[in-house]
């Protein structure tokens, strides 16, 4: 299966592709959608949705996984990322894609098992989940990948981002909260 992750914005857009197959993931491209803050925002929404949509054309991906929006401090901020993320689902649906939200929570609990992982710790999981020499950057492809790996992983296992009997399985697997990869993969074969 291949699987896009996007991690919205309006300046950077995030993106990373994975080809999941016999339980291997394999990474097949990540990067990042770039707009020049001297643009208008039309302009900036038109940059993302057609590299966008480039890249779907590109790859194919069978499933898209982006990130939900939460709680900004700042609303003008919130409202061009929804409006980014508003493009990159229309992006999606013209492409027949599938899509699915995930919220950073969510990613967290997805990747390192613990819901108040540092972002640090994400990327490091992102790193050995696969196989990498160092950690992706810039940070929003790392976090695209995080959000990639989390829908496979909700997809080949029994972890359900639905309701929170699963989320307390996972954080409550380990007496510090925190778990090892392997225990991790161990968690998700059961």
């Amino acid at each position: 299966m291949r699987v896009i992750g996007i991690d919205p914005g309006t300046a950077i857009v995030g993106y990373g592709i994975i080809d999941y197959n016999k339980n291997k993931y394999s990474i097949v491209d990540y990067g990042v959608i770039l707009t020049s803050k001297d643009l208008s925002n039309e302009e900036r929404l038109e940059i993302v949705y057609n590299e966008l949509d480039k890249i779907l054309k590109k790859y194919k991906p069978e499933f898209m996984a982006i990130e939900d929006l939460f709680y900004f401090k700042n609303n003008k901020t919130v409202i061009s990322v929804a409006q980014a993320r508003g493009v990159i689902l229309l992006a999606g649906k013209q492409n027949n894609i599938p899509m699915s939200s995930y919220t950073p929570l969510q990613v967290k609990i997805g990747i390192t098992g613990y819901g108040k992982a540092e972002k640090n710790q994400v990327q490091l999981m992102v790193q050995k989940f696969l196989g990498l020499s160092e950690i992706p950057k810039p940070d929003d492809a790392a976090d695209a990948l995080a959000i990639c790996i989390t829908h496979i992983n909700s997809l080949s296992s029994n972890i359900s981002f639905t309701g929170t009997s699963n989320l307390k399985k996972i954080t409550l697997s380990s007496d510090t909260n925190k778990i090892s990869l392997e225990e991790y993969k161990k968690l998700l074969k059961k």
